[in-house]
C-alpha cells in the first residue's frame, strides 16, 4: 500500500517551458515529483518552477486536463506552452489576450517599456509597485505582465503574463513578439511618448514654440506633442535612430525565423 510520503507523479515539460527546470533537470523527462495528500496539477507544476501563465494545455494520462485537477499517485502529466496562433479548443488553459494588447512592465524593464511605446503599444512601467500592487493593476487594467520575476507569474490575479528569459532588451522584444505572435501591422509606430507612455497628437509650431531649441524652430516644421508630460517630439537625429531600430528590429526577426 502507497504511504502518504511515497506517492509519485511524472511530469513532462515541452519546449520553451524547459527554461523554468534546473538546469539538471532539463531534458529530463518525464521528471518525477514526489508528494503527500492531494495537491492541484497547478500548485504541483509550479512548484518545479513552471507559472501557469505560460501553459496552454496539460494532458494527464492522455486526457485534457484543468490546473485544478486533484495529483494522483503514477500520474503522467504532459505540459504543454501556450501557443497564441493555435486554433481555440475547449481544452485550452489560457484566457484570449486582450484587444488591443496592452501591457505592464515590472521594475528590470524600462528600456523594453520604452521599445514597446516605439511600436506604438500601451507600456506601463512600474517603477515601485509591489508584486501584489503589479498584479492588481495587471488584473484591474487587464493588463500583459512581462517580468524577470517568475514567482510574479504565479499570482492567481494575474491573466496573462511572460517571462523574460533574455536580459538583452532587444532580444527581450524579440522574445515578446514571438511569444504573443504579434505582428508588423499591429504596429503603430511614434504615436506614443516613450517617456510616459501617453498619446502623441501632431501640433502647430507656433503652440510648442515656447519649448523648442534656435536651431530645432529654424529647421524643422512639423511637430508632436505627449498629451500626458507635454514632450515634444520632432523628425530630427532621434527620429532618425528609432527609424534605424525598427529597420534592425526587421532583419533580426527575419534571422529569427
Amino acid at each position: 500500500m502507497t504511504t502518504r510520503m511515497q506517492q509519485e507523479a511524472a511530469f513532462s515539460f515541452k519546449g520553451r517551458l524547459q527554461d523554468f527546470l534546473r538546469k539538471h533537470q532539463q531534458g529530463s523527462s518525464p521528471l518525477a515529483y514526489f508528494f503527500s495528500g492531494r495537491p492541484s496539477v497547478k500548485d504541483a507544476m509550479e512548484a518545479l518552477g513552471v507559472p501557469h501563465l505560460e501553459v496552454g494545455l496539460i494532458h494527464l494520462n492522455g486526457r485534457s486536463v484543468s490546473f485544478q485537477e486533484p495529483l494522483t499517485h503514477g500520474a503522467l502529466l504532459e505540459v504543454i506552452p501556450v501557443d497564441w496562433k493555435a486554433p481555440s479548443t475547449g481544452s485550452q488553459l489560457q484566457t484570449a489576450l486582450p484587444d488591443p494588447l496592452i501591457f505592464l512592465l515590472d521594475v528590470h524593464l524600462g528600456k523594453l517599456a520604452r521599445q514597446l511605446r516605439l511600436l506604438g503599444f500601451d507600456a506601463h512601467y512600474a517603477t515601485h509597485a509591489t508584486d501584489a500592487e503589479l498584479a492588481d493593476l495587471a488584473q484591474k487594467e487587464q493588463r500583459i505582465v512581462l517580468t524577470r520575476d517568475v514567482g510574479l507569474l504565479k499570482r492567481k490575479a494575474i491573466i496573462w503574463g511572460y517571462w523574460l528569459r533574455s536580459q538583452d532588451p532587444k532580444i527581450q522584444l524579440l522574445e515578446v513578439l514571438a511569444f504573443l505572435r504579434i505582428s508588423k501591422i499591429s504596429f503603430r509606430p511614434f504615436t506614443r511618448c516613450m517617456a510616459c507612455n501617453s498619446l502623441l497628437q501632431k501640433v502647430s509650431k507656433p503652440s510648442v514654440r515656447a519649448h523648442l531649441q534656435q536651431k530645432t524652430e529654424r529647421y524643422f516644421d512639423e511637430f508632436y506633442q505627449c498629451t500626458g508630460c507635454q514632450k515634444v517630439y520632432w523628425k530630427g537625429s532621434h527620429y532618425e535612430k528609432m527609424e534605424a531600430f525598427l529597420q534592425e528590429l526587421t532583419v533580426l526577426r527575419k534571422d529569427g525565423e
